[in-house]
Parts: C-alpha cells; sequence; structure tokens
C-alpha cells in the first residue's frame, strides 16, 4: 500500500526532532510526515528581525540548533505561507505546528491548525469548568485570554524549550482547582504531559499528538 503523505510546517526551523518523531509514534507506519521550516532559509540576523513590534501577538518555536525564536504574526505567516505552497503539491493534507491562530493562510490541501483543534475539544468538553492553560512566555498571556475569552481559564508560563520540569510550574494550578489542563504549544511533549498529571491528577490535553490522529482521519 502507497503511504499518504502528510505536511507539517513548524513556525521555527525543520527538523523537528523533538517533536515529529512523537507525532510518528501514533500515526504508525501507513503515513510519511514532510517536514518544513517557516524559519528554515533564513539566517540569525534575519530571525532576529522577526521579534514582535510591542503589542503585536508573540509566537515562540524551536530553532535547528534547540534555542528558540520569538517573532511577531505578522512576520511570520508570510514565510508559512510560502512552505505550503512548497509542499502542497507532495502532500494529501499538510499540518501548521502551532497552535496560534493563523487567519490569512491557504492552500488547495486541507489545513489542520492545532488551535482549531483544542478548542472544539475543550469548549465541548471542559466548557463549564476551571481548565489551567500552559504557555511558553509570560508576553503571551494577554492574547492567551482572548483566544480562550468565554472560557474559566487561569494561565501560566512554562517555556518547553528551556529543562524547566513543567510539573513544578503546574503546582501553582492546584489552588486554582482546575479541572483539565492545556498544553497550549506544539512544543511541549510527552513528558511534559506526565509531569503536568502527576502534579495535578487531572486530564492534560497535548497538541502534537491530538492532532495527529486527525490527520490520520482525513488521509
Amino acid at each position: 500500500m502507497k503511504k499518504s503523505n502528510i505536511g507539517v510546517i513548524t513556525i521555527g526551523q525543520s527538523p523537528r526532532i523533538d517533536l515529529v518523531p512523537e507525532m510518528e509514534k501514533v500515526i504508525g507506519n501507513q503515513f510519511s510526515l514532510i517536514e518544513a521550516g517557516a524559519l528554515d532559509d533564513l539566517s540569525s540576523s534575519e530571525i532576529l528581525e522577526l521579534y514582535p513590534d510591542k503589542g503585536e501577538t508573540t509566537y515562540v518555536s524551536r530553532l535547528r540548533d534547540g534555542s528558540y525564536a520569538t517573532m511577531g504574526k505578522s512576520k511570520v505567516e508570510p514565510l508559512l505561507q510560502e512552505k505550503i505552497d512548497q509542499l502542497s503539491s507532495r502532500v494529501e493534507v499538510i499540518i501548521i505546528l502551532c497552535t496560534g491562530t493563523f487567519e490569512k493562510l491557504s492552500c488547495d490541501k486541507p489545513i489542520i491548525y492545532p488551535d482549531k483543534i483544542l478548542d472544539g475539544v475543550v469548549r465541548s468538553l471542559f466548557n463549564n469548568q476551571k481548565i489551567g492553560i500552559v504557555i511558553p512566555i509570560e508576553d503571551q498571556k494577554q492574547s492567551m485570554l482572548e483566544k480562550w475569552h468565554g472560557c474559566n481559564v487561569c494561565v501560566i508560563a512554562s517555556n518547553p524549550y528551556t529543562e524547566m520540569d513543567i510539573g513544578d510550574a503546574v503546582a501553582s494550578l492546584k489552588s486554582e482547582d482546575v479541572q483539565c489542563v492545556v498544553l497550549d504549544c506544539m512544543g511541549y511533549n510527552e513528558k511534559h504531559k506526565q509531569q503536568a498529571i502527576s502534579t495535578l491528577g487531572v486530564p492534560v490535553l497535548l497538541p502534537r499528538t491530538l492532532v495527529a490522529r486527525v490527520a490520520m482521519e482525513v488521509c
């Protein structure tokens, strides 16, 4: 049987050796993941120029050397579109490896947006309960409150691209009596999920594995 190709595009640089292998464990051998990164062709100085303007929506993603970049939404969105255009003829579906919102992207193949998947799951299952939202950096808090408008949320920051134990960070959510935790960044991994579960004992949603399962259903 011919394998179906799934495009995975990070807003940072590929390959995402920290992320894609965990997705591959979920989807099995019948699918091939083809990677690309919005910042693949940029120099270090060019990446620095993507730093968000004051008040702009801020995103964070991993670079090839293991460090991370902070970028403004308006600056990275056109770069994502370039990679979509390059991959579209080679894949059946594309996954954007970011839980941020992107309204201007287009493709003749289906695009899976993790933020929309998370939003649907959380609002349908935990809409009347308090939800813990974990984000990489403090600068994203205001945009997260806007993103999760209508939900009862408590937002904390814990950068997945550092050595921080996420269990220590989410411990502050114990007093908030949250009934669910959303790790709201594609950088969080299975280890982070298990640390959060061990600390809080509530369901923890991990975007990378959630969207991998959705992709399997549409390919």
